[in-house]
């Protein structure tokens, strides 16, 4: 008997880790509050296609490798992550998010497969795509709701970057786009910067020459246009108090407000037994200025509801990943995502 019922609560366990994202959506019953917008950001943990593209390091997702990338997972994948977004600053707006800046999608062909999934389908989704040199083949892109944002001008800027025999060591380019955001014009800087899998002083240059890549198209925005708008959202791998991120602030005029968010027991990302926040959104001093009729900050968070989390074992409340390195776990992303709510 004792035996039937660890069974059955294992098994209970397991759907609601595979299934809770599929249920009622908690925020159903929140008006749509039409004077406010939501900007976020999320790292999507390697949404890869199952095609082989010879031109980059794409093998661990295939059908074929050992990590075992099929269909039926990146569906599942797909379905998670347009249930994630989809509830993105929800709680606050009675809405989806206006803009959603994203980190590790491979192509455009997997960021039209989530703009179709299931839980996305019928958000007037469309989205903003470079590729880039990276040689892993990831990419940032924009997602964008066309009622609520009308795209001006992108276009990508490089980092170059050489390794210690001074050859060239590619990385992700920065996305801009210019666009009216309830009318109001706007400046969307998407980043994803360099990892620290090497150690976090060894590569630390190449963070800091991101940040002076931004600051120098944040310069040539503000040369054009004094009053400009201008939102840096991403992936940075460094902290609000890190060198690179004070940096930019502080040339630009930026304010974070995810200085404030990080703590001992929250963050982004969970990695090595502890919290950090790489995942940020930033913005020009002008959104804090009150106004009737134009957009101002309003609050930030990071999204990290519980259907996100792992609920139960060691790493409890960490976020539910994809993959532990070669071992499918089925769930969303190992980075929670980060939003900032914007009203007139």
């Amino acid at each position: 008997m004792i035996q039937s019922y660890i069974i059955v609560s294992i098994f209970n366990l397991y759907i609601f880790n595979v299934t809770f994202d599929f249920m009622t959506d908690t925020f159903d019953n929140i008006p749509i509050r039409n004077n406010m917008q939501t900007v976020a950001f999320y790292n999507l943990e390697n949404l890869f296609d199952l095609i082989d593209n010879p031109n980059t390091h794409d093998t661990d997702f295939l059908p074929t490798s050992a990590k075992k990338w099929t269909p039926k997972r990146y569906d599942n994948k797909l379905r998670k992550l347009g249930f994630a977004i989809s509830n993105i600053g929800r709680k606050e707006t009675g809405k989806h998010p206006a803009i959603v800046g994203l980190a590790e999608v491979e192509n455009a062909k997997v960021i039209q497969d989530l703009i179709a999934s299931k839980h996305l389908d019928g958000c007037n989704y469309s989205y903003i795509h470079y590729n880039s040199p990276d040689e892993r083949g990831i990419d940032v892109a924009l997602l964008y709701d066309m009622t609520a944002f009308t795209v001006l001008h992108s276009e990508t800027c490089n980092v170059a970057l050489f390794d210690a025999d001074g050859l060239p060591d590619y990385t992700r380019d920065i996305l801009l786009v210019c666009g009216l955001l309830d009318g109001e014009k706007v400046y969307v800087v998407v980043n994803h910067w360099s990892s620290r899998r090497e150690g976090e002083k060894e590569t630390e240059y190449k963070r800091l020459a991101s940040a002076n890549s931004v600051i120098d198209i944040i310069s040539k925005i503000t040369t054009a246009d004094a009053d400009a708008k201008i939102l840096v959202i991403g992936d940075f791998n460094d902290e609000p108090h890190n060198t690179s991120i004070k940096l930019l602030a502080s040339q630009c005029h930026l304010f974070n407000p995810m200085e404030t968010l990080r703590s001992f027991s929250r963050g982004s990302i969970y990695h090595n037994h502890q919290w950090h926040l790489f995942d940020q959104i930033m913005m020009s001093a002008n959104f804090l200025k009150p106004s009737k009729d134009l957009l101002e900050y309003y609050t930030a968070n990071i999204f990290d509801d519980d259907f996100l989390k792992l609920f139960n074992g060691r790493y409890k409340g960490t976020p539910f990943r994809t993959y532990v390195g070669k071992k499918y776990k089925g769930g969303y992303s190992d980075h929670f995502p980060v939003y900032a709510i914007f009203k007139k």
